[in-house]
């Protein structure tokens, strides 16, 4: 007799980051140089580079964001290649639990035991082995996911699964069109990586300017400091280069 889902460890979130120790330090490090080149090339003051420091976790929340995201992308990629795998083995004759269990064994040799995958479909095949809902393992993997794909293919595999549909026929179309999406999306990925990797470099080229300017020229910027209408200038410029650095951001970040 199957029992009801109860997961007998706590699940990933992917909805919410956590950072490890070595990243929420290397973060911190990062939002503390930012800190003191804004506060040195804008303003040469240390009084406001330690005044920047109430923004550190505005800035961590960002970066953590922006963690999350990679997470998921990687999990959705990740999850195509085990659809693909579920389907193959269905075709081939595995019962759909058997395929489950096959496309684990799939993911750990392309992925390793380490893939984020791989550890939610060993999740699913342990929890198969207790006699665990195998729908109710997806639904829960789609809503932790935060991945639209994962959390439609948890919805239909449902459906199909208490309607009695043929689930081989689902799953098929369900992994074609999952690789098709992904397909697309990787295209566009490589067509703005070099995209994003200029706007990366282009958003260091002030500092360099400054720093290129203040070696080769000193006092040049004097003007500009500890007066006025020199920080008022300097906080204008502050405001117009981040303005630019988050619509560029914005400019990147293309999903269908």
């Amino acid at each position: 007799m199957r029992q009801a889902y109860a997961p007998e460890e706590k699940r990933i979130d992917y909805r919410n980051y956590r950072f490890t120790m070595s990243e929420l330090i290397l973060n911190l490090l990062i939002g503390l140089m930012l800190a003191w080149a804004i506060g040195h090339f804008f303003y040469d003051s240390l009084i406001v580079s330690a005044g920047l420091l109430v923004f550190i976790p505005a800035f961590l929340r960002y970066r953590r964001k922006d963690y999350g995201t990679r997470r998921r992308n990687e999990l959705g990629m990740q999850f195509k290649d085990a659809v693909a795998s579920i389907s193959a083995n269905q075709k081939a004759g595995y019962s759909i639990e058997n395929s489950f269990r096959e496309a684990w064994k799939d993911m750990t040799l392309l992925y390793g035991t380490r893939g984020i995958i791989v550890k939610e479909l060993n999740h699913i095949r342990r929890g198969l082995d207790n006699n665990l809902v195998l729908e109710q393992m997806l639904l829960d993997l789609g809503a932790r996911s935060g991945v639209d794909d994962i959390r439609q293919f948890g919805e239909v595999f449902a459906i199909a699964k208490r309607s009695g549909g043929n689930l081989t026929e689902t799953i098929e179309m369900t992994a074609g069109m999952i690789e098709q999406k992904a397909d697309v999306e990787q295209e566009i990925a490589v067509m703005i990586s070099s995209r994003k990797m200029e706007s990366n470099v282009m958003s260091l080229v002030p500092f360099f300017m400054i720093l290129y300017m203040d070696l080769s020229s000193a006092g040049f910027f004097d003007e500009l400091y500890h007066n006025v209408a020199g920080i008022a200038i300097m906080t204008v410029c502050l405001a117009i280069y981040v303005s630019s650095y988050l619509i560029a951001q914005k400019m990147v970040d293309i999903r269908i």
